[in-house]
């Protein structure tokens, strides 16, 4: 029988072969990131046993890493994007800069009631308009923020951004808006300029790109329907940006090719009025209503 050895001797080495990278506990994690050397994790591990504590808990108290140090790998193990990732990105992103927010408790039930949709019906392709009547309800928020949490549960999440007359998802992002959704409908770029997020594994974006001169006359061109049937086979969830729906075609457009949309207005913004009127478009227009949100936030 074959007897595999280690480097040194130690109660605990079985631990070690953990440590060159290939786990996802805590230390190993430490490890790879360079915060720890294998021999600080026997001595982590000495004191953890001998006073029951946690690994990360012991490992402060020998004073090896900081609770800073101890975040990151947490994030790490439960593949939630580094604190440090969303240092470009807007405030408004409270996904990910205040996880404990309220509103994103209201984002998290939305999530949900959309994925259980989506699975009552079958869907193979879940593609989302996020619409809403005019502006300053909240869309653009609404829409990142849902982007970051369904790209945090492992979904292949794609957000782009369809407001040609507004466009925001870029300044959320932090990112250039050189290229995007107009080159890409336009023929002067290809579908995967899409934009990868630093520090989210699931997450991209497609910025809206150049204003063009026609932006319903772009949008209504076959090509968005191809891109958007390109695009569902690469990502999990397809979230689209919208301009104002009562202000310009270009949201019901989108939703038509989308299929499914979310409805979002403001609480004392938002008046009952501009809502149907959104709904009763969007239902002439054969386009299923996901679900509805009264932003409060």
């Amino acid at each position: 029988m074959k007897v595999e050895t280690y480097e040194t001797v130690s109660p605990l080495g079985a631990y070690r072969p953990m440590m060159t990278g290939h786990g996802n506990s805590i230390g190993a994690i430490l490890v790879t990131q360079g915060k720890l050397s294998v021999e600080n994790v026997d001595q982590v591990m000495a004191l953890q046993h001998r006073e029951g504590w946690r690994f990360g808990e012991a490992a402060m108290r020998l004073s090896l890493i900081d609770h800073a140090d101890l975040l990151d790998a947490l994030h790490k193990q439960y593949d939630l994007p580094m604190r440090s990732a969303g240092a470009n990105m807007s405030s408004e992103l409270v996904a990910v800069h205040s996880p404990d927010h309220g509103c994103n408790e209201e984002l998290r039930a939305l999530r949900t009631r959309l994925l259980l949709r989506w699975r009552q019906a079958g869907a193979t392709r879940r593609v989302l308009a996020v619409i809403s009547p005019c502006g300053g309800e909240g869309r653009s928020y609404v829409a990142a923020n849902l982007a970051v949490l369904f790209s945090q549960l492992g979904e292949r999440t794609l957000l782009i951004d369809g407001d040609f007359r507004r466009p925001r998802q870029h300044r959320i992002f932090g990112l250039p808006d050189r290229v995007g959704l107009s080159a890409v409908l336009s023929g002067r770029a290809d579908r995967h300029v899409v934009q990868a997020i630093p520090g989210f594994h699931h997450l991209a974006v497609l910025p809206a790109g150049a204003p063009p001169p026609k932006p319903l006359e772009l949008l209504s061109r076959p090509a968005l329907v191809d891109l958007l049937d390109a695009y569902a086979a690469e990502f999990d969830v397809i979230l689209i940006d919208t301009a104002p729906a009562n202000l310009f075609s270009d949201a019901q457009v989108v939703a038509y090719h989308a299929g499914s949309a979310l409805v979002v207005t403001r609480l004392g913004h938002t008046r009952l009025a501009e809502t149907h009127r959104v709904v009763k478009h969007l239902g002439d227009g054969g386009v299923a209503i996901l679900g509805a949100l009264l932003n409060a936030c």
